[in-house]
């Protein structure tokens, strides 16, 4: 049975759970028309996979009942089930938890089986042979670098603007270090997948140019079972929780991981100071490591000196910062040479009924966020999503790549059926995302498509995502987070130099009441007075 037709047998109920009673009223405030079964089941296929819908137990429930009894016994079949009272309630029994249930009900639905994601192709190890140069102002950043990397203080951290090259620059830095230093160890150490996915291909090119000898990438996240302590000479890319695992469960193991390694590179390294991150750091730069910290945005805050002060000491208050000669602020001179886009602010105004208690305030104190309840409260505000729908209608006349950074999860996948709705490509990558879907998105919103495609997220793209057609951001999501709010806008800002866009427009919803942020050049020098 082809899903697809199958679900043109699904009524107004059923639509309503998957999308969502919010969606539909949106919908129908927008255009009673809009909200027709029959385009609400057209869609849905580009909102949610096969596999995402028949995995919850609920939705494939559901699913059961609108069978035909006849379907329900091949389907019994096939499983090597019979009926024994009632086949519907037999199915519904089966929680199809093993491959083989699963390839069975794929079948049935005439669904591809998932490809893995390539797990198996990223080579744990990998030989790099020899084109890598650095402009003017990276290579006196490294000049100034090396003076303080390997002084008695040994840190220091790297404060360059997004898309200015920081992970080249550092690369550089980390071939000359291998060169110097035979045998020794490397270790790179970043909190996603994909941000230590990314490091690993750029060493793999770096080497290749500037290296001296053979030497093995080590990838060491995930289900990658390395022997990392038997590694004597090498670059070492870790996720930080891979580490600390090994931290909790084997000291002697990153003991001996430190004795061997000589420079340690925190990507990200505004997060240094978090307890879990701070204790693998200090363990592994334990026998007398260097430690060179990345960063944006040198500060985990944009008004509470006291904990970046905090980050500043952890550094011993060593930060080489980029300077361009005849620029006051590097940004200026990347956006005038085309490295980064001209930036557009385009404030969303909207004044919601919602008020920030005493609790609600409390918590954005302790946590720099707000609350996951007040945000699904906002979230589900239909004037403010009718508001952020309606402006997205305007952005597609002058834009082929939208980011949306949406609110939660559910917030992301009801922007992107509402947009589905009104003809939009829209789609919505979130962590519950299949990962086979996941791929195939970015890839598609990567590709040369001439049509205009929106991609809404939540908690995916803000780090470790790299494409510079991107000319809009909608931030939909208030944050107290300067940190969050530049990597949020970096992800649009690529200029021209760097296959990216000569302007770029940056639409933040302004909840009046909440916190916001002022331009990204002025941002950049943020937290000069702790360091």
């Amino acid at each position: 049975m082809n899903f697809e037709n199958f679900l043109t047998r699904i009524d107004e109920e059923l639509i309503t759970k998957i999308v969502g009673r919010s969606a539909i009223q949106i919908l129908n405030s927008l255009n009673t028309d809009l909200a027709r079964i029959s385009k609400l089941q057209s869609i849905l296929l580009n909102v949610y996979s096969p596999i995402e819908l028949l995995s919850i137990s609920d939705i494939r429930n559901d699913f059961f009942d609108v069978l035909r009894e006849n379907e329900v016994l091949e389907l019994l079949g096939l499983l090597g089930k019979t009926k024994k009272d009632n086949a519907y309630t037999e199915l519904k029994q089966i929680k199809f938890n093993t491959e083989k249930q699963l390839e069975i009900l794929y079948t049935f639905f005439e669904i591809q089986k998932p490809i893995p994601v390539e797990v198996v192709e990223k080579i744990q190890e990998l030989e790099c042979f020899p084109n890598y140069s650095l402009f003017k102002h990276q290579r006196k950043a490294i000049n100034e670098l090396k003076t303080k990397l390997y002084t008695d203080k040994k840190k220091v951290l790297l404060h360059m603007p997004t898309g200015s090259g920081k992970t080249r620059t550092a690369m550089n830095v980390i071939c000359s270090h291998l060169r110097d230093n035979e045998p020794t160890t490397v270790i790179w150490l970043a909190h996603t997948e994909e941000l230590c996915e990314q490091a690993a291909q750029e060493f793999e090119k770096s080497w290749g140019n500037l290296g001296n000898r053979n030497i093995n990438v080590f990838r060491y996240w995930g289900n990658s079972s390395i022997e990392i302590d038997k590694i004597k000479d090498g670059f070492i890319v870790s996720g930080l929780a891979k580490m600390y695992n090994l931290l909790k469960q084997n000291a002697s193991v990153i003991s001996k991981t430190a004795n061997n390694c000589s420079l340690v590179i925190m990507d990200e390294a505004h997060m240094a100071v978090a307890p879990t991150f701070n204790l693998n750091l200090s363990t592994l730069i334990s026998f007398n490591a260097s430690l060179l910290g990345l960063s944006a945005t040198p500060g985990r805050t944009y008004n509470d000196p006291q904990t970046d002060l905090e980050l500043s000491n952890f550094f011993n208050k060593q930060k080489v910062t980029l300077k361009i000669e005849g620029y006051e602020n590097p940004v200026d001179y990347l956006i005038d040479e085309g490295y980064l886009a001209k930036i557009i602010n385009k404030p969303l105004l909207y004044k919601s009924g919602l008020t920030l208690t005493e609790t609600d305030i409390k918590y954005l104190k302790d946590n720099l966020s707000l609350s996951d309840s007040f945000l699904n409260k906002l979230s589900q505000d239909q004037q403010r999503n009718i508001l952020i729908i309606q402006k997205i209608d305007d952005l597609i006349s002058r834009h082929k790549r939208i980011i949306i950074f949406a609110l939660n999860v559910e917030h992301s996948n009801l922007l992107a059926t509402c947009l589905q709705v009104r003809g939009i490509n829209a789609y919505s990558i979130t962590g519950q995302t299949e990962g086979t879907q996941r791929s195939r998105l970015i890839e598609k919103f990567k590709s040369d498509d001439d049509r205009c495609l929106v991609l809404c997220n939540y908690g995916i793209l803000t780090t470790g995502f790299d494409a510079p057609k991107t000319s809009c951001a909608v931030i939909t999501r208030p944050t107290d987070s300067l940190v969050l709010y530049s990597q949020m806008v970096g992800r649009a800002i690529r200029g021209t130099k760097a296959n990216g866009n000569a302007e770029a427009e940056i639409v933040t919803v302004v909840d009046t009441a909440l916190p916001g942020f002022d331009e990204i050049a002025n941002a950049f020098f943020n937290w000069e007075d702790v360091w």
